[in-house]
């Protein structure tokens, strides 16, 4: 019973989703050189680390390392990417 519910919910979800993806997709890929995806490391189960896919905020070439240990990050934001940041800090701390 659970499962006849899961995959009609999922697939309409992904329909949902589906045209806000690809507009942030093709938002990313006109604003700035690169793949609008990178696979950012993360550990999971057991320690094993696995690659999630991210939207791309920062610009190609930026040192692989935490953000704050970098200079100035906001100078390496790609155009989408501040506006990305900006909207997610008002989301994070408004509600």
């Amino acid at each position: 019973m659970k499962r006849a519910f899961d995959i009609p919910l999922g697939c309409l979800a992904a329909l949902i989703l589906f045209v806000p993806v690809l507009l942030v997709a093709m938002a990313v890929r006109l604003t700035s050189k690169g793949p609008a995806l990178y696979g950012s490391d993360r550990v999971g189960r057991n320690n094993v680390t696995f690659k999630m896919p991210k939207f791309r905020s920062m610009r190609v070439g930026t040192p692989a390392v935490a953000t704050h240990l970098l200079a100035d990050a906001r100078s390496l934001l790609t155009p989408i990417g501040t506006f990305m940041l900006e909207t997610f800090i008002k989301c994070k701390y408004h509600s």
